[in-house]
């Protein structure tokens, strides 16, 4: 990437965008539908319910060949063309219910560009906060990050040791139905979870690939049951993708009285995504 090309991406930082949206009751049996029995069910709305809300939403006209917008609206112009959702840090101020209007405030935070083992990457952090009539519900900084088209997927390497012993352990199928029903709910057009030709032949996955977001949500449901109260505090990193189908393992450890260090291991031994709930 070019020094001219760094100092324009640099000018999106600040840049924000509004938008709102409406916890209907469909929405609601939409999302514990789709997540059966994996979701919390409580008088509050389950937990991850906030990234099916105020999606970005675009032109069939404006969607760039992997099926999401095009970049240099909101998001900058990264000459990079493959995008991850990286991780998030998620803070949980008060609850989501039924019937709230949310407004969901975005502002682009940082961009930072750097090497990895596939090549290039730019990292956008994105600061979201969703509100609703009584103030600040959910406080979120998600990073996003951007690598070459060229650079493939990096090779598999054995599991690093055995799998530690966890405190609570669940499993989760994955199929390409559960895959479409989250990307539906989120309004995420991106290919790699639905187009298998595309993700197998375009971006060099060995099939689909599971959301991040959902992996996540996952864990964040399984940590709401164990403590029988949704955390205020979760964070997650994405360590490698998973190919879908296959069942996944979603483990919790206690840290303590009011943390859980938890992870998703795929059916081959490797972890796909690591986290952290806190109440």
């Amino acid at each position: 990437m070019s020094l001219d090309s760094g100092a324009t991406l640099q000018k999106w930082i600040g840049r924000t965008r509004e938008v709102e949206d409406i916890v209907t009751s469909r929405l609601l049996a939409s999302f514990e539908a789709t997540l059966g029995p994996h979701a919390m069910r409580r008088d509050e709305t389950s937990p991850g319910l906030h990234w099916c809300l105020a999606p970005d939403i675009a032109d069939a006209s404006e969607l760039g060949p992997d099926g999401h917008a095009t970049k240099g609206g909101f998001l900058p112009p990264v000459p990079l063309p493959r995008r991850m959702w990286a991780g998030s840090d998620v803070r949980f101020l008060a609850p989501i219910r039924s019937g709230d209007t949310i407004r969901r405030s975005s502002r682009i935070s940082a961009v930072e560009e750097k090497q990895g083992r596939t090549g290039s990457l730019t990292f956008v952090t994105v600061r979201h906060e969703f509100a609703n009539a009584a103030g600040p519900v959910v406080e979120e900084d998600q990073i996003i990050v951007y690598r070459a088209a060229e650079a493939g997927i990096a090779a598999q390497a054995p599991p690093a040791g055995p799998k530690p012993t966890a405190s609570h352990e669940r499993i989760v199928d994955v199929d390409p139905v559960l895959l479409f029903r989250y990307s539906a709910l989120t309004f995420n057009g991106h290919r790699i979870h639905y187009d298998a030709p595309y993700a197998t032949g375009v971006e060099h996955y060995s099939g689909l690939v599971i959301h991040g977001p959902l992996q996540a949500t996952l864990l964040m449901n399984f940590a709401a049951v164990i403590a029988g109260r949704a955390p205020g505090h979760f964070s997650f990193r994405g360590v490698r993708p998973a190919i879908g189908p296959q069942t996944l393992l979603l483990s919790a450890t206690a840290r303590g009285k009011d943390e859980m260090e938890m992870e998703v291991r795929a059916s081959d031994g490797h972890v796909t995504v690591k986290a952290t709930a806190q109440w």
